[in-house]
């Protein structure tokens, strides 16, 4: 005993210097390594046993517990018999002699570590594992014990970590199963219990006006009277040890209601229990009174109470939250939503005593996120279940809801619910396409609610109506590439342009009244504008004036969103049906982005410049932005003007291009500058009307792109307007025969707008009498990127039009491109510039291959294969970084593009690009840990194989009909297999996204192209990969693509299930190391070969059975390597 006495003073002084702020790190791993060695010693666990006795050090008995929890987890095959039931026998009794006394943290691990125990001898060596817990529970002393022992046991045995066998996580699942029944009984009883003590000993309080309510949507949610009256029960209030063992026993039904099945176990007196407690959360009054006397021992009540409903809540969301609900459990999910609505109705019962968003306020903010959670399965899982049930009224629940949403007292409780309409809206709309026939029924029922919504949320939008709540959002720091603001405007607008789809006519003669009363202030500015000595200026300075129009300005631009958000719902089927509603909002647009231009309100002064002066700049911006979203609309009217010719339409175009054109210009602030280039790029290109280019201002800004002399503008800006100009003369003008398009003339203009954009590029290209660049380096660079940036834009945005549109577009850039060539490898060590070429030829390659031809296009890969050598794509990936990897994967895309073409006119590189990407780039990149230029080479790869496959595999008409299957003649048989060795390689890497790509390229090429079923990948590749494949999920290095690999080996076995369980599944058991022959000889047994294999070979389509034998045996391999690394030295297993 002196031994163990000193052991434990020894110990208790190792523990308390290894946590001692003076310990250096060296010494910890000192004391460490000591520990884990005395952890490892046969027998160790006794003096832990003694320890745990013996201290009241919380250090120390951590330790013991952990020595204890290896043990049992690790080594407990090799445990003598005598000490597992000595150790069985004697960790319970000490739990059960101190467990009033442990710190909880203790108390905790030692339940577990006897759980664990249960876990690995329950029922056959620890029968009474079970039965104890039950014991504990039914003993008043022991109750609360008992329950964490059986919240630990459902955490434990329902869902146990991969260190069991299938086989026995499975009867594990099914020994709980038989429980649950008795389980669930015992701690209904426990919660009924502590209700009916209290309530019968509750104070009966004065009539209140909440006890009383029942209220026609009362007895409309609860048919019988009796549970309006159980439900209006007043709360008890509960001690705090009755608190505790309610708040235990909601934990351990919370848990046991996620995995448990749906079923008749889970009784309606036990759902009405829950609710009971679920009260607890929306009892402000216990709060209330908490805070009022003063004392923090009330305090920590009332917040206990609120937990109580916390927990009751997750009771409740974790049932709801299952899909599958049996027919005999649909009359208790019912009672269920009757039973919360009452709490809904309770939470949102308006009195005058205080509003209903003050009671919000004043319940547990994680009460009300539960309660949020709840709503949100009600409407997405179960309201197309429950709608049909005549007594469940839907529509006095969407009042709930709509009071419930538009009081939440925080942003994200706001957001939570908005998504809940989302769904809701969602909802409605499918079941209205699917059954047409009954829309207006379906609407007619709703419509009242709808409009409603839309009215509060355009509302809530408005600084007019909600100024408070407005100003505390961010509207500076970018989340997500949004801020708080923009986020909260967004999804506002997503339910209003919900509702719009389903209520047009309503929906616009709500938004646009309110849009007009903002815009009448805006256009009313302009009889304040004065002009002063610096230009004009704004003149109003009173402080509530600015602060006003500063509101209104606001509005205007969210309202101005708005609008632009809902120009969907006029085009296509209904364009001509809402033409009237459109037009009066694209004249109004048209008319408010000319004024905002002409009087210049962007660079005007202002007596708050720094909050009047964006909000200016703000409003016109959204007021291009909103034209903009009308272009299709416009596109639409284009196409009937041209049948009626109509002035009307001629003036909207001409007048928002006179709006544009002052804001083409450097002096005009990015934010204004970027929305008016967008509209014209839309104008050109979604509505191009034929007499654009004609008109002055588009003439105006042809001219001034042109000019040398002028300023250029901000590279964004400036692609853009080039864009624009270009696809003006280049797209075909819609509903015109090919003879009107006026082709030569468009395309002489063309060829002069890209030889004034390109024309200090061209300057570049060495000559023979000029061979160097006089230019400055850097100068030059600004002059590539600059050109490069626009003429990649332009060809980028034609590649998807007509044949005539692209050979106009390569006959005027056909100098631009032959100069990039030679300009090229002067510049292959500057990998910045290489960068920029090689983006600009990847988009030609692209988009004008064809009109290219085929002479060049072969000079273009000729120049890229001779300059791209081992040495220089060793330099570009190894040493310059990530651009010079950008580099090489541009190069292998274009090469991607070459491959793919069909015909046989670039059949002659595939040898040399075969040849690029195996000797030379994939050996620089195979053994790098760094995922750059793999997927791109990988890429091209695949695709080479998918679309050359006769270049591999030469198969005749003729030979496969005479074979019925075509054993193919191979070639390039050394090429394939160096491709095919790869793609195994990449298997071995820890990069997953590599991994996820390659694999889905091998089964596209099995699906395609039957690969696997080739003799050369049959006979000396398949089993290789099924190997690789398996190991990968032994080692779990790739988890999260386990579904992903069954399939796969699935695929690959069922080519040859006869091989694959003769000879491969046997050979790769034989060569697993870490476990014996007999647990091979199990492992193989439990692959259901027999059973696979009938199946297989008469359907082939046992996939489930496989991938489920496939993941049993290798979850069962890891489980034997386990228990026999737990095994002491020298033992003899049988």
């Amino acid at each position: 005993m002196a031994s163990e006495e000193a052991s434990l003073r020894a110990l208790e002084s190792l523990m308390t210097e290894f946590f001692h702020d003076c310990t250096t790190n060296e010494r910890k791993r000192e004391i460490e390594e000591l520990l884990n060695n005395f952890a490892q010693q046969v027998g160790a666990w006794r003096f832990c046993l003694y320890f745990l006795s013996s201290t009241r050090n919380d250090y120390v008995m951590m330790y013991s517990l952990t020595v204890f929890e290896n043990l049992i987890n690790k080594m407990w095959l090799g445990v003598p018999s005598q000490d597992k039931m000595e150790i069985r026998s004697c960790l319970p009794k000490l739990l059960l002699a101190h467990h009033k006394t442990l710190p909880y943290f203790i108390r905790n691990k030692l339940c577990k570590v006897i759980v664990d125990i249960g876990r690995q001898d329950w029922p056959m060596f620890y029968h009474d594992f079970f039965t104890n817990i039950l014991q504990l529970i039914q003993s008043p002393v022991t109750t609360p014990l008992g329950l964490i022992m059986l919240k630990t046991t459902s955490e434990e045995l329902a869902c146990p970590r991969e260190d069991l066998s299938v086989a026995r996580k499975e009867e594990l699942r099914k020994l709980l199963l038989d429980q649950v029944q008795t389980v669930l009984g015992l701690l209904t009883g426990i919660l009924e219990t502590v209700w009916d003590k209290h309530s019968v000993t509750a104070a009966t309080p004065p009539p209140s006006p909440t006890s009383g309510e029942s209220g026609d949507l009362l007895s409309n949610l609860l048919q019988s009277p009796n549970s309006a009256k159980l439900l209006n029960q007043p709360i008890p209030i509960l001690d705090v040890e009755s608190e505790y063992v309610c708040s235990l026993a909601l934990e351990c039904l919370a848990h046991l209601f996620s995995w448990i099945p749906l079923s008749a176990s889970i009784t309606p007196s036990l759902l009405t229990t829950i609710f009971h407690f679920a009260r607890f959360g929306c009892d402000t009054r216990a709060r209330k009174m908490a805070s009022v006397n003063g004392s923090s021992q009330n305090c920590v009540l009332g917040q206990e109470r609120g937990r109580l409903g916390v927990l009751a809540m997750s009771c409740i969301n974790e049932l709801m939250s299952k899909n599958c609900v049996p027919m005999e459990f649909e009359e208790y999910l019912l009672r269920m939503f009757q039973q919360t609505f009452y709490l809904l109705q309770k939470i949102t019962k308006d009195n005058n005593a205080h509003t209903v968003k003050s009671r919000l306020e004043e319940l547990d903010e994680s009460y009300i996120e539960k309660f949020t959670d709840f709503l949100r399965l009600f409407v997405s899982v179960h309201l197309r279940r429950i709608e049909s049930y005549s007594q469940f009224p839907v529509v006095e629940f969407l009042t709930l809801l709509f009071k419930y949403t538009f009081h939440q007292p925080t942003h994200e409780g706001y957001f939570s619910c908005l998504d809940i309409w989302t769904l809701f809206l969602d909802y409605l709309t499918s079941k209205i396409k699917s059954r047409l026939g009954d829309k207006e029924a379906v609407l007619n029922r709703y419509e009242d609610a709808l409009v409603l919504l839309l009215t509060e949320v355009l509302n809530r939008i408005q600084f007019r109506y909600n100024q408070a709540q407005l100003e505390e959002l961010d509207d500076e720091t970018l989340d997500d590439d949004q801020t708080e603001w923009q986020r909260y405007l967004r999804q506002s607008l997503e339910v209003v342009a919900k509702v719009m789809e389903l209520l047009p006519t309503h929906a616009f003669s709500t938004l646009f009244p309110v849009l007009q009363d903002n815009l009448e202030v805006y256009l009313g500015l302009q009889q304040f504008v004065v002009t002063s000595g610096s230009g004009h200026r704004l003149n109003i300075t009173a402080e509530n004036d600015c602060r006003r129009l500063h509101c209104s300005l606001r509005d205007l631009s969210s309202l101005l969103q708005a609008v632009g958000r809902l120009a969907e719902y006029f085009i296509g089927d209904v364009f001509a049906a809402r033409f009237n509603d459109a037009l009066t909002v694209v004249e109004r647009l048209v008319k408010v982005t000319l004024y905002g231009s002409q009087i210049k309100l962007y660079n005007i002064e202002t007596a708050v410049p720094s909050v009047l002066k964006p909000d200016l700049i703000d409003v016109h911006a959204q007021s291009l932005a909103a034209l903009q979203a009308y272009s299709h609309w416009l596109a639409q009217y284009c196409s009937e003007a041209h049948r009626q010719n109509t002035q009307q339409f001629v003036t909207l175009i001409s007048t928002t291009m006179d709006a544009i054109t002052p804001l083409i210009s450097t002096k005009v602030q990015d934010k204004l500058l970027l929305s008016a280039c967008h509209l014209l790029v839309s104008l050109a290109t979604t509505v191009r009307p034929v007499f654009l280019i004609s008109i002055p201002a588009v003439q105006k800004v042809f001219n001034r792109i042109t000019d040398a002399s002028a300023q250029r503008l901000v590279d964004k800006a400036q692609v853009l307007v080039c864009r624009a100009l270009s696809n003006t003369l280049l797209l075909p003008w819609p509903n015109l025969p090919e003879s009107e398009q006026q082709w030569p003339l468009r395309s002489i203009n063309h060829t002069s707008l890209i030889s004034a954009l390109s024309r200090d590029y061209r300057n570049l290209k060495p000559s023979a009498a000029a061979p160097q660049r006089k230019v400055p380096l850097d100068d030059t660079k600004v002059i590539i990127h600059q050109t490069l940036s626009v003429l990649e834009d332009i060809v980028e945005n034609i590649s998807g039009e007509s044949t005539k549109s692209r050979q106009i577009c390569y006959q005027s850039l056909q100098e631009s491109v032959q100069v990039s060539l030679a300009l090229f490898p002067a510049f292959i060590h500057q990998s910045d510039v290489t960068d920029e070429m090689l983006s600009f030829f990847l988009t030609l390659f692209r988009g004008l291959r064809v009109q290219m031809g085929v002479p060049f296009t072969e000079q273009i890969i000729q120049t890229f294969l001779n300059m791209f050598t081992r040495e220089q794509l060793a330099e570009s990936i190894l040493h310059e970084g990530s651009t010079g990897c950008r580099v090489v994967e541009k190069f292998l895309k274009i090469l991607q593009v070459v491959v793919q073409e069909p015909g046989q006119v670039f059949k002659p590189f595939l040898p040399s690009i075969i040849a690029l990407c195996m000797e030379q780039v994939y050996p620089i990149i195979a053994e790098r840990p760094s995922p750059d230029v793999k997927a791109e080479l990988f890429e091209l790869l695949f695709r080479t194989l998918h679309h050359n496959w006769r270049y591999f595999f030469k198969s005749t008409i003729l030979a496969s009909v005479q074979r019925g299957i075509a054993e193919e003649q191979m070639e390039n048989e050394p090429q394939f297999s160096a491709i095919m060795q790869a793609f195994g390689q990449s298997f071995l890497q820890p990069d997953i996204h590599l991994f996820k790509q390659n694999l889905f390229y091998l089964e596209t090429l099995n699906t395609k192209q039957k690969l696997y079923h080739k003799k050369i990948f049959r006979t000396t590749m398949l089993f290789q990969f099924v190997n690789v494949l398996l190991q990968v999920l032994v080692h779990k290095s790739h988890d999260l693509l386990q579904e992903e690999i069954g399939i796969a080996i699935y695929n690959m076995a069922s080519v040859d299930f006869d091989g694959f369980f003769a000879a491969f599944l046997p050979e790769f058991l034989t060569s697993c190391d870490g476990v014996d022959a007999n647990q091979k000889n199990v492992l193989g047994r439990n692959f259901k070969m027999d059973r696979v294999r009938r199946e297989g070979q008469a359907a082939g389509k046992d996939l489930p059975s496989f991938t489920q034998n496939v993941h049993r045996l290798v979850n069962d391999l890891r489980y034997y390597r386990l228990c026999n690394d737990s095994l002491p030295p020298g033992t003899v297993k049988l």
